[in-house]
């Protein structure tokens, strides 16, 4: 019996509903930072998986570093600033600022000493096995350590800057995440000062991998040395007539997040000035190798104000982030490919010519992100364009969209822009490119005071006959050719009418002002696409307690707003089927019985991330497929401009289905389970069921 059937009733809608104290208690949702934490934590499990290539593996270790990174810069940041201002209230599950740090901490810790351990007693001999090998110092052959004196003094010390600690060089303020060293010495300088202490910072300018010249390699391997191992060897060089008795590194994480008062006149002015502040925020974590003495610990702690928690000894480089490197030893990596063009561009002369011949879906990175490329450069040349939107939320530094778009404004057309110059840590290259296209005579608007612009809009509007035509591009990634082979994504190339015509009224949105656009065919936040999402799922959950199929498959990358939890769990109750494929952050827990036993939810991690957001509900039948820039979480629904596109032509549909959803839900490698006590447990063929991995499936039956 349903352990919740006597607190259902019938909401004002005809839905089964549950009492709001029963859905709003703690115990039923997953803390969002612990499970971005989990979602880490499966990235380093990657690290010991054979089936990855051996260079990949290693990859996987430093993407964790990576990610951790911007956790404690971004995350834990946040909660010490709530826990200091008394600011902030719990989500759905309750936690607090204290306690959540501290699970935090715990956690942490015991995941980055495993992550030293798969590196130096996995990954590191399994390279050396091959002929990739990381040398310690004390592995250096005569010449190696010749070489490295004779770099040391040519590329390293002229950039050195050892800081003496003594009453007129206090402790140095240090930018954040940067290598450092702190170095104990004995005797006086030519001041006649003994300080005892000095401080060597690491010039972000030299790289902290550095590879040996091959005639002084052993056997042909591939012999790198840590800039890290280069300075220690040589630190007493930096202060003649004294002696270096130690030298440590250590790392200071600090608070990367940017506030900017909304109500500024010149929003890229006032970026631009906090982009040098971000090196300096409050600091959040101290890593620090492990063979540094306590004192010296304890000191490093007390200059910044941190606690024993925040402290992370480390058996290696305290940057891993800085280890990505790449050798031509190709069974160690990936094998190469090379994304298919569309079968539809291929067949027509231009791409114009393909899309009124209907809709193209693009599937990456499987598929090439080129026919977006050439769309954007013919447009910005054929005579008959009158004017080309688009919206540019991280699009790199060197960028073709850029550069056909500055043709295009060249050319005479109307070109215009959308630079979200808030997108977290491209806040730099999207000012750049803000400038270059209004240096070429486009349009810049940033996008709506308190709204980031997420949405993945193209807009191409040219003559027709006696009248226009709009063409037009909608993704669920961004427009960076680099991450389009990186990301799997969708994308959607059409001239269908009243696509077009809710296209062209979002930009009016976005430049103008007014009420909110009526769309046809489009749903948008933060207007409709909330609701409609509700909406959808309480329409399966009337079918199901009318005793019709209910099916929801949902695809994105984060789940944390808590209406369409409540919804899903309700639908649950009722009956619905419902399979959620969540890469990272998921706050509902499922299979919990009389709650949320229906549900399923898998976290995919390959090759390739997972970025594809895929909406499909069974609609009576109807099979509602919709793509779209958005997550199910509360700043992509209330906080954000994104847009969600419906996939109407049949083939396309069943092809999204197929290959966007289903595939993934038949994966038994490289999928993770999500448990109900917010654990992931690995997928594993069943007896005598072959491994698949839907992701390599695609590259078999999509790639080149």
């Amino acid at each position: 019996m349903n352990s919740f059937s006597s607190e259902q009733g019938v909401s004002e809608h005809g839905v089964t509903d549950l009492n709001n104290d029963d859905l709003n208690n703690p115990d039923y949702y997953l803390n969002r930072e612990l499970s971005l934490l989990q979602f880490n934590l499966r990235v380093l499990e990657q690290a010991m998986d054979e089936n990855h290539p051996l260079m990949e593996r290693l990859n996987f270790l430093l993407i964790f570093s990576s990610n951790m990174d911007e956790f404690f810069e971004i995350r834990v940041a946040g909660l010490k600033n709530k826990l200091e201002t008394h600011t902030g209230q719990p989500g759905p599950d309750g936690m607090l600022p204290d306690e959540l740090l501290k699970a935090i901490s715990a956690i942490t810790h015991e995941a980055v000493d495993r992550q030293y351990r798969i590196l130096n007693d996995v990954l590191l001999p399994a390279l050396r096995e091959e002929g990739v090998d990381f040398l310690r110092r004390e592995d250096w052959t005569e010449a190696q350590a010749e070489w490295v004196k004779k770099y040391f003094r040519e590329q390293i010390y002229p950039v050195l800057t050892p800081i003496a600690l003594d009453p007129s060089h206090p402790f140095p303020r240090l930018i954040n995440k940067s290598l450092n060293f702190i170095v104990p010495l004995d005797g006086k300088d030519a001041f006649g000062r003994s300080t005892g202490l000095a401080i060597v910072p690491a010039p972000r300018s030299l790289p902290r991998l550095i590879r040996i010249p091959d005639d002084i390699s052993e056997g042909g391997d591939d012999n790198f040395v840590f800039l890290s191992s280069m300075i220690h060897a040589h630190v007493s060089d930096l202060f003649p007539g004294m002696k270096a008795t130690g030298c440590y590194q250590f790392r200071v994480t600090r608070n990367a997040d940017m506030e900017v008062d909304e109500e500024v006149e010149d929003l890229a002015s006032a970026l631009k000035g906090q982009l040098l502040s971000r090196r300096y925020g409050d600091e959040v974590r101290l890593e620090v190798a492990d063979n540094c003495p306590r004192h010296l610990m304890h000191y490093l702690l007390e200059q910044f104000e941190l606690t024993e928690e925040d402290l992370y000894e480390v058996n290696g480089p305290v940057n891993l982030a800085r280890m990505f490197t790449s050798v031509n030893r190709p069974r160690l990596h990936y094998p190469p490919f090379t994304p298919k063009l569309a079968p539809a561009v291929k067949k027509n002369e231009t791409i114009f010519d393909a899309i009124d011949q209907g809709d193209i879906l693009l599937h990456h990175p499987y598929e090439s992100f080129q026919p977006v490329i050439n769309l954007l450069a013919e447009a910005a040349r054929d005579p008959k364009v009158l004017a080309i939107k688009q919206t540019l939320y991280r699009t790199g530094t060197k960028s073709e969209i850029l550069d056909h778009l500055e043709t295009a404004a060249r050319n005479g057309k109307e070109v215009t822009a959308i630079v979200e110059l808030r997108a977290r840590f491209d806040e730099e290259s999207n000012i750049e490119g803000a400038r270059r296209l209004q240096e070429a005579g486009a349009i810049v608007v940033y996008g709506v005071v308190g709204y980031k612009t997420h949405a993945k809009m193209l807009l191409v509007v040219r003559r027709d006959g006696d009248g226009i035509k709009r063409y037009v591009h909608l993704g669920t990634g961004n427009y960076h050719t680099k991450t389009t082979k990186l990301y799997t994504d969708y994308g959607l190339m059409t001239c269908e009418k009243s696509m077009g015509q809710d296209v062209h009224k979002i930009f009016q949105e976005l430049t103008g002002m007014g009420k909110a656009a009526r769309l046809k065919q489009l749903k948008h936040s933060p207007f409709t696409l909330h609701p409609s999402v509700i909406e959808w799922i309480e329409f399966e959950t009337e079918q199901a307690l009318a005793g019709k199929p209910a099916r929801i498959i949902a695809k994105f990358n984060s789940l944390t707003e808590e209406n369409i939890m409540q919804a899903l769990y309700r639908a649950s109750q009722a009956g619905v089927e419902i399979d959620l494929i969540v890469r990272g952050i998921c706050c509902l827990k499922p299979g919990i019985p009389g709650l949320s036993e229906n549900i399923r939810v898998r976290s995919i991690i390959g090759r390739f991330l997972e970025h594809t957001r895929i909406y499909h509900f069974h609609h009576g039948g109807d099979d509602l497929v919709y793509c779209s820039s958005a997550d199910w979480m509360d700043r992509n629904l209330f906080n954000r401009v994104e847009t969600c596109f419906p996939v109407n032509d049949p083939a396309l549909k069943a092809q999204i289905l197929e290959q966007g959803l289903h595939i993934y839900l038949r994966d038994n490698t490289r999928a993770w389970e999500l448990q109900s006590d917010g654990s992931y447990q690995r997928a594993q063929p069943q007896d005598g069921e072959e491994r698949f991995i839907a992701q390599q499936d695609l590259l078999d039956t999509l790639g080149g």
